[in-house]
């Protein structure tokens, strides 16, 4: 809002914001003329953060006319520069005025000294084409200028800040950034305390249990296997260290970042507490660079090579070899309790009165069976008598008469009803099996497939189910071939699982 002050020499200039604001006094050696018309002057705001728009009289003449100043206006205790610093909670600062020999009129604060504001003052920095103190920032050009070069000189028309409003806006931003870094260095730090400790920690374990499956099952056949297990366990030997070095590595790089957010971050605190306001306000590339150089550092994140890799303890021979050890011996085939649980078995097939074969039904039976929850509803699986949890088991299937099927384990609170994914072997993470359909063999497991090549169409599939070793294995009983085997850590009792769509197929003792 504009006033015309009466005066022949200025005018009063009253700024109306959001929150209360401190009225300034327009100090002009200008010759004034009520008729001329109004420029706008666009200023930031301190307490709002925003640019406010005002309306200012300008002089009839485009250059100022020397000996002319602005009377204090009656009503007010003392006289503010227009680009005084704007004081929160509506507080007006109260100053003394006092007339230079030449005819300028200058200001002295007499309520708060530069220390106790904690801005520093530009007093002794001038403006070159006017001669007036440099007290306001220039948003267009990015540099300091006087009152005069807003109203009537090169940045007449620009966006132009208070000096003071434009050190605050900087030093938010140093506060914020201080913090953003601050932040990410706990982040940092708690990377480094737990969770590459962690890593340590596991890593022995992990390597312990490496060793433990390899010299169980090289114990199975020890004569044929001391040069395989030698080599497995160095191996290991050099995956262990290889995640060691790992560990030493990410340590000594995000403690190196720790160090450089730590500097950068003080030589941000030291710009913020003694840079003078002049020069703070205009090393916005100083500190944008350094900020860059903060983000830079990136954020830490756990990875497998952190791991120790399961499959360093992995070997064809040995796993061959084991388990011909095992399916050669008396319980080739498995219990002669393992049967087919009549409960679970889908209305789409019918089971044998020995409770050991599955046959597929083209045409829904007119009777259905009764309601059981441990029954699945859609899909054509049967599951298994007996719970694995422990020990060593095989049994094998004759899937000769059919062309669909799959054989495997799940665990028990596999979904029993509707058509989902949950409910259909080999579609979730619940269960494993070996599958054959259109004269296709795949392993699948959640959803996922991985395809076979067999030499030959197996008449019989083997299970073997190592609990100790976490080891599931499909096999040819005829040959003793591996056909596909996965490591998984298992983490409820099993049961075997079937599905068929084609024929029947048979437990056999």
């Amino acid at each position: 809002m504009l006033e015309n002050s009466g005066l022949t020499s200025g005018v009063r200039l009253t700024s109306v914001f959001r929150s209360p604001v401190t009225p300034v006094l327009l100090r002009c050696a200008v010759g004034a003329s009520p008729a001329r018309p109004v420029h706008l002057l666009r200023f930031y705001c301190a307490m709002t953060e925003e640019l406010t728009t005002c309306d200012l009289t300008c002089p009839s003449s485009p250059y100022a006319t020397e000996g002319t100043s602005l009377t204090k206006p009656s009503g007010m205790d003392g006289e503010q520069p227009i680009f005084s610093v704007l004081k929160g909670q509506g507080e007006e600062a109260d100053t003394d005025a006092s007339t230079s020999p030449g005819g300028a009129t200058t200001t002295n604060n007499t309520n708060t000294t530069d220390a106790e504001s904690g801005i520093f003052s530009a007093e002794g920095e001038l403006c070159v084409e006017h001669d007036s103190e440099l007290d306001w920032f220039c948003g267009t050009e990015q540099k300091l200028i006087c009152s005069h070069c807003a109203i009537v000189g090169s940045c007449h028309g620009h966006t132009v800040t208070p000096l003071a409003a434009r050190v605050t806006a900087v030093r938010n931003q140093l506060v914020d950034v201080c913090e953003k870094i601050q932040l990410q260095a706990l982040r940092i730090e708690k990377f480094i305390d737990q969770t590459l400790t962690a890593k340590e920690q596991k890593l022995q374990t992990a390597a312990s249990s490496a060793r433990e499956q390899i010299l169980a099952q090289v114990s199975a056949a020890r004569e044929a296997l001391e040069e395989e297990e030698q080599r497995l366990l160095e191996q290991v030997h050099r995956e262990e260290e290889r995640v060691e070095q790992c560990l030493l590595t990410q340590r000594a790089h995000w403690s190196q970042a720790l160090a450089s957010l730590s500097q950068t971050r003080s030589g941000l605190v030291h710009m913020l507490t003694h840079t003078p306001d002049p020069q703070l306000a205009t090393s916005v590339q100083e500190i944008s660079e350094r900020v860059e150089e903060a983000e830079g550092v990136g954020e830490p994140c756990d990875t497998d090579k952190l791991n120790l890799n399961p499959g360093c303890s992995d070997s064809k021979l040995l796993r061959g070899l084991w388990a011909a050890a095992v399916l050669l011996g008396p319980n080739a085939y498995g219990s002669s309790y393992l049967k087919f649980d009549e409960r679970t078995v889908s209305p789409l097939l019918s089971l044998s009165d020995d409770f050991c074969t599955l046959t597929f039904l083209h045409k829904k039976p007119r009777q259905s069976p009764p309601y059981d929850p441990a029954r699945f509803d859609c899909w054509p699986n049967a599951l298994g008598s007996l719970s694995l949890s422990s020990g060593t088991h095989s049994w094998v299937m004759d899937v000769g008469q059919s062309a669909a099927f799959k054989v495997g384990v799940c665990y028990a609170s596999l979904e029993r009803k509707g058509s989902g994914n949950e409910a259909r072997l080999g579609n979730n993470s619940q269960s494993w099996v070996l599958s054959h359909y259109d004269g296709d063999y795949s392993f699948c497991h959640a959803g996922k497939n991985v395809p076979l090549q067999l030499v030959r169409r197996p008449q019989r599939i083997g299970l073997l189910l190592d609990w100790p070793s976490q080891t599931l294995m499909f096999y040819e009983p005829d040959s003793s071939a591996v056909l596909y085997s996965v490591t998984q850590r298992f983490k409820a009792p099993l049961v075997p699982a079937c599905a068929v769509t084609d024929r029947s197929i048979t437990i056999l003792h």
